[in-house]
């Protein structure tokens, strides 16, 4: 057993884990839906059906693929998919704190 003296030091000195807008789980909904809560206890519903069929989709175009969309995790505190997409889970929580969805456009 290691003493406290030789113990690993935390790789990340300064980073606050329990930010409130930490994404504890996220599981895919039908439509391109996402349920989301985060480590306070904020729950909510994001929908990205017009990002994803938008002009503007970007790097989101390829979650049409439903099965990808599915593939949906959590990685370090935000929604992630295969390919290193992501979500910002700031500006996800803020929307969900007030409205209990996040419509993204």
């Amino acid at each position: 057993m290691r003493s406290k003296k030789n113990a690993p030091q935390d790789p990340s000195p300064g980073i606050k884990h329990s930010m409130p807008w930490r994404v504890l789980s996220v599981s895919s909904l039908p439509d391109y839906c996402l349920e989301v809560s985060f480590i306070d206890g904020t729950r909510g519903i994001v929908d990205l059906s017009q990002l994803i069929f938008s002009e503007q989709a970007g790097v989101f175009e390829v979650l049409k693929d439903k099965e990808l969309f599915n593939q949906v995790y959590v990685e370090h505190g935000a929604v992630t998919w295969p390919g290193e997409i992501d979500l910002a889970p700031d500006a996800m929580y803020q929307q969900i704190k007030l409205h209990q969805k996040w419509i993204v456009t």
